[in-house]
């Protein structure tokens, strides 16, 4: 039988989730990569501003503003905020599916999107069929849809995290807390003081705590998840490290969350991700860490307990480790492209983590 591969293009292939797209496309066996823009090194070959890619991708950049993307099956967007609904129209309308990586369609309700991004959405009638790309959450949407809204890689460990307690009832949903930290890579490929090595370097610090425009996307996601409103409280971090992210989230369980065993939480989680071949619940108790899932489409979750003043503790902790360039943005995409094509879920994502 003949195989006709995916005609994927990749819209803005200069940052860091673009050329993650393109390093794990061109190995991907069901892919071509037919079309990659970029607004500033249209003409340049691609592997003469990536060497890692010499002899996987032979392609040029094209003009962005000029590209030709309507021969392809599936365009991914690693574009600012804005870019992919401004062609989501014209592109769908001649069979085109959509994946984009900014905010465009990450909300179900467009007005939250304007409110936060302070831009109005120039397709709100498409933003309503569009499916959040969270694969584990939301599988079934994701495979009917044309346009898939790639989730924030902060969501992303948010989410997973809270979703099996949220689901069982067995947590206060308006007291969530999340603790959260991303390598350098979070912020995008821009020059600013605060990213230099020697501002960034040894050194750790907090931001956007009263206002980062991942706590509404979670809150509303997390809220469908619930069945009712959700408090969260969001705090972001800069690590000083390149790529990954580490979330550390806690609940308070109500009465039906307390009677409950650590064994019983544990087998929760074990429940809820069951065959499923990026998650990886690991033992009551461990640590997960960054640096086993770098460069890997893996999530890797630990439950833990702290002790509370007369011995067992009311609130359940949830350690979430992920790569944020993969699982958290150019991994998840390509995930969601299988399934919106029928592949196996688990095609071109196979590569183990980096270690050292």
């Amino acid at each position: 039988m003949n195989f006709s591969p995916i005609k994927a293009g990749i819209v803005g292939g200069t940052g860091y989730t673009g050329v993650e797209l393109i390093r794990m496309l061109s190995t991907h066996p069901s892919v071509k990569l037919t079309r990659i823009t970029s607004r500033k090194e249209a003409g340049t070959r691609l592997d003469q501003m990536f060497p890692s890619l010499r002899g996987r991708c032979d392609l040029m950049f094209s003009d962005t503003a000029t590209a030709d993307l309507a021969d392809c099956d599936v365009v991914f967007y690693a574009t600012p905020h804005g870019v992919a609904m401004a062609d989501a129209e014209r592109l769908t309308s001649v069979g085109v599916r959509i994946i984009d990586l900014a905010a465009d369609f990450r909300y179900r309700d467009h007005t939250i999107f304007e409110r936060v991004y302070k831009m109005p959405h120039a397709c709100p009638t498409l933003n309503q069929e569009a499916a959040y790309g969270l694969v584990e959450l939301n599988r079934d949407e994701i495979a009917r849809a044309r346009i898939v809204g790639n989730p924030g890689c902060y969501p992303t460990t948010m989410q997973l995290g809270f979703a099996p307690l949220l689901r069982a009832g067995i947590v206060d949903p308006l007291h969530l807390i999340a603790n959260c930290a991303s390598g350098l890579s979070g912020a995008g490929k821009k020059a600013e003081v605060d990213y230099l090595l020697c501002e960034a370097g040894d050194n750790f610090k907090a931001y956007n705590v009263s206002g980062h425009r991942h706590q509404s996307e979670t809150a509303a996601r997390l809220a469908e998840i619930a069945g009712t409103p959700v408090g969260l409280i969001f705090a972001p971090h800069l690590a000083p490290m390149i790529r990954g992210m580490h979330s550390t989230l806690y609940a308070r369980l109500n009465a039906r969350g307390m009677v409950m065993s650590n064994d019983a939480l544990q087998a929760l989680f074990e429940d809820a991700y069951r065959g499923e071949p990026f998650i990886d619940v690991m033992p009551w108790g461990s640590y997960p860490e960054t640096r086993s899932t770098r460069g890997s489409n893996v999530l890797r979750i630990a439950l833990h307990r702290p002790p509370g003043p007369d011995g067992q503790g009311d609130t359940v902790m949830v350690l979430v480790a992920q790569d944020n360039l993969v699982k958290g943005a150019a991994g998840a995409a390509i995930q969601s492209m299988n399934v919106m094509f029928g592949l196996p879920e688990t095609a071109g994502l196979t590569q183990l983590p980096l270690s050292p």
